[in-house]
């Protein structure tokens, strides 16, 4: 328990020192929010086992509304990201409660047919901007410091997030998770021994829809604006594919998932021009316009190479190598201990 606190401590101060080392505030603010984008998931699919088709609408909801009453009603940035919370939270449990009573694929069906309802929504809908979106959202200030400022806003993101990702460990290390655990290993012996399992699902579907308000909220307040891709089908895809190649079920397994495929999102293009330039091959520079194609050969390298995602395959490698480690030097300390 101590090594997890001291490389959480590690971790929390590397990441406070990425703006000193040259990385961009700005696009870390965007892999720290669907960071804790993935983690939602996470909670209901690597912990509860529900495949959630659905997280883009609450993600979405809560830019869209975060947004307006930033933009629109002018309330502070603190009353915005509340309202993106809340909003999530009310629609996990709108969905949940029509949903949760069903498994597998017809969960995940119900999810993404509540979730393109919304999008359709928001494409008629007047306060969203249709298809240009919601545009111009301040930043504001925040107990008078003002937001306008990257690196201002970067530390206040990463200490949400920060806490955020804190309460879900705890929520995962308590009885409340133990019986998610149990849920998903065994529903049917779970009942039996008293627990009321969907009551159990309900929840923690309403608490992963809050948290991915939560990050909803961030990133309208971060880039300053709301569009119809945070709402899309496409982007409930691609948080499953963050949790699965980061390894769900595993603490650090989405934020590991989605710094690599937000990257490759922002960065392909700059990587096959730099590519073009050390190599001569001027075919790399069309690079930028393949992320769905290279996005899709890593997730069928985890499948077949990473089925636990890295950080799953990782923590059971170190746990082999620890295993032979001990068993390599247990015969030497017993001979040691006969000689003496």
């Amino acid at each position: 328990m101590m090594r997890q606190y001291r490389f959480d401590l590690v971790l929390l101060v590397l990441l406070a020192a990425l703006p000193a080392l040259g990385v961009y505030p700005v696009f870390a603010m965007k892999v720290l929010c669907f960071a804790l984008f993935a983690c939602s998931l996470n909670l209901v699919l690597g912990y509860t086992g529900l495949l959630s088709f659905g997280h883009a609408a609450f993600f979405g909801g809560a830019a869209y509304f975060a947004g307006y009453a930033m933009r629109d009603l002018a309330w502070s940035p603190l009353a915005g990201v509340l309202t993106g919370v809340a909003t999530g939270a009310v629609f996990g449990l709108i969905f949940g409660l029509f949903a949760i009573r069903r498994q597998g694929i017809y969960f995940a069906m119900i999810t993404l047919a509540f979730a393109q309802m919304f999008y359709f929504f928001c494409l008629q809908a007047p306060f969203t901007g249709g298809e240009d979106g919601l545009q111009g959202v301040p930043r504001q200030t925040l107990f008078g410091v003002s937001l306008d400022h990257d690196l201002a806003l970067y530390f206040v993101v990463l200490a949400v997030v920060a806490a955020t990702f804190a309460l879900m460990s705890r929520v995962i290390a308590s009885p409340f998770g133990r019986v998610l655990a149990a849920i998903k290993e065994n529903e049917p012996r779970a009942i039996s021994l008293g627990y009321e399992a969907e009551r159990f699902k309900l929840l923690a579907f309403v608490l992963s829809a809050a948290v991915a308000g939560l990050a909803g909220a961030l990133k309208t307040l971060v880039l300053g604006f709301a569009t119809l891709s945070d709402v899309h089908w496409s982007l409930s895809g691609s948080v499953i594919l963050m949790t699965l190649v980061g390894g769900m079920g595993t603490r650090f397994g989405p934020v590991v998932g989605a710094l690599l495929i937000v990257s490759l999102e922002t960065k392909l293009g700059d990587i096959g021009n730099w590519l073009a330039q050390a190599t001569g091959w001027q075919a790399f520079t069309g690079l930028g316009s393949m992320v769905s194609v290279v996005t899709g050969v890593i997730f069928v390298l985890c499948v077949l190479l990473f089925r636990r995602g890295i950080v799953g395959e990782w923590l059971v490698w170190t746990q082999r190598w620890r295993t032979r480690r001990g068993n390599a030097t247990r015969p030497a300390a017993l001979a040691g201990a006969v000689k003496g």
